[in-house]
This record gives C-alpha cells, structure tokens and sequence, in this order.
C-alpha cells in the first residue's frame, strides 16, 4: 500500500513539472493560446498597431492583411533589400515618408511595408518604434 502511494505521488508531481514546462514552451514559441499569453489588464482588443510589441512582433496579425500605399508606391523597388543594405539616399527618402504620415496612420503604414515585402532601413525602423512608443505614452495620458 505504501508502494503505491509513492507512485501515485511520483506520478503526480512528474506530470505537474512536464505541465509546467509544456506550457513555458508553449509561451515561448509563442504557440500558446491567446488567453495564456495576454494579462487581465490587457484586453486582446488594444493590439492596434501603436503597442511596441505588436508593431515588432505581430504586425502581419494584427488589425489588416490588406496592404494600403501612403503616396509611397516608389518604396515597392526596395522590395527585398535588407535593412542594412540601404544607403543614405534610401534611408532619407524611408524617413521622409515616416515623418509626413498622419500620426493615426504610421502603424497601418509599418503595417503595410511589411506586408508589401520591404524591410525598413535600421535607423528608420528605430525611428519608428520610438514615435510609436511617445504615442502610446501621450495616448494613456
């Protein structure tokens, strides 16, 4: 009888460690279901594009597959250039587009690039994040 206890105890504490780590795996592979990965004070609705994680992470999820041009039909010839491969003119003519949008419209535009192919300059792709990132502050405010 005591044998068994020790098994049924054995039993359940390796199952409560493979649960455990199954699900840290899940969280890191970013497999897991919605209501896992998301806090309490963080409805799934907020994911608007002006959060810094879903404009790095989850653009192509978020709002809108559908790809809108911002007057900047010209960005499509640098459809497969990887952000290091800009020179300066392609860098100014990314971060003169970046700053002429409406602040409403920079994330559907991020949005946008990344669903068209383009990858943005490494300088203009940290511009980005950091105006996303006033905005959401002045938004909470």
């Amino acid at each position: 009888m005591i044998v068994a206890l020790y098994i049924l105890i054995a039993l359940v504490l390796t199952g409560t460690v493979l649960y455990v780590l199954h699900q840290r795996d899940l969280k890191r592979n970013g497999t897991a279901p919605a209501s896992d990965t998301q806090s309490d004070d963080e409805p799934a609705a907020e994911c608007c594009g002006m959060h810094i994680t879903c404009d790095k992470d989850s653009l192509l999820a978020a709002v809108s597959t559908e790809i809108v041009y911002y007057d900047d039909e010209e960005l499509d010839r640098f459809r497969g250039v990887a952000a290091d491969g800009y020179d300066g003119e392609a860098i100014e003519e990314f971060r003169g587009v970046l700053l002429t949008l409406l602040p409403d419209d920079i994330a559907g535009w991020a949005r946008s690039i990344q669903l068209r192919g383009i990858e943005l300059p490494t300088d203009v792709r940290e511009e980005l994040m950091l105006i996303v990132s006033e905005a959401r502050t002045h938004a909470k405010q």
